[in-house]
């Protein structure tokens, strides 16, 4: 998958407004639109500067929509979305401490290529979208994939966020990974030897440098896999355990240069 490009600012606010006004569309009857688009005729022909078209109408009309619902200038909304940004930045804003896993080795590196695989909400795919990586979040169901999209979208997120119905055994990376961060629901009703080639899979796809970070317990107290066949698995790796009371163990691994 090549690289997604990052919009600017400029673009983000044009596509804000043209959602707010198409929005607007959607929520009025046929005959107040029509309304709308007689007042435009009426202001173009008092203007007598072009042929009238049905492209001008439509773009008067944008115009007239813009000035009802008192959208904000660029200047004003820019101002506005630098400030969300800083705030989304912020790992305590998604309610994570600076010394996670996430936010110590994945979510300082902009740029970077990250698959989140059965995440159990979106907290870790909008930090690290927050913070320049482009994100693929993979998950089973349907539900789960929407309500990562709609998330990614109220945060202003979604050039970032790539959300996907799969299942790791069946999913293949074809972009070289910087981070990988597992679930057990990912790995859930596969075999050691399933679980083996599925981690082999994704070793492969990341670069020298590159982390993974995998939760051993599942929400049961059920564990996904063990310590010992992670340490195996992972042989050749820098490898840690993250403890933390009450919580589920985290395995952290570091890929080395070849």
């Amino acid at each position: 998958m090549p690289q997604r490009p990052t919009r600017s600012l400029r673009h983000e606010y044009q596509l804000y407004v043209e959602q707010e006004i198409e929005n607007y569309k959607e929520s009025i009857p046929r005959h107040v639109l029509l309304g709308i688009g007689d007042e435009a005729v009426a202001v173009l022909e008092k203007q007598m500067q072009f042929t009238l078209t049905e492209l001008l109408v439509w773009e008067e009309v944008d115009r007239l929509i813009f000035r009802r619902l008192r959208l904000p200038s660029y200047t004003a909304w820019c101002g506005k979305r630098l400030q969300l940004l800083a705030e989304l930045r912020r790992p305590e804003h998604w309610t994570m401490t600076a010394d996670a896993g996430v936010v110590r080795d994945v979510g300082g590196a902009s740029e970077t290529q990250v698959l989140v695989a059965g995440a159990p909400d979106a907290t870790s795919t909008l930090y690290l979208a927050a913070n320049g990586c482009n994100v693929t979040a993979l998950e089973t169901e349907p539900d789960a994939v929407e309500r990562v999209l709609h998330a990614a979208v109220e945060a202003g997120l979604t050039e970032r966020v790539h959300a996907c119905i799969g299942h790791l055994a069946s999913w293949s990376p074809n972009e070289r990974l910087s981070a990988v961060i597992v679930m057990p629901s990912a790995l859930s009703g596969l075999t050691s030897e399933e679980r083996a080639r599925v981690i082999a899979e994704l070793q492969s796809a990341t670069i020298d440098g590159g982390v993974h970070l995998v939760q051993t317990i599942a929400a049961t107290g059920k564990r996904a896999l063990t310590l010992e066949e992670l340490r195996s698995t992972y042989r050749g790796w820098s490898v840690t355990v993250e403890r933390s009371d009450g919580k589920p163990k985290v395995f952290l691994a570091r890929k080395g240069a070849a």
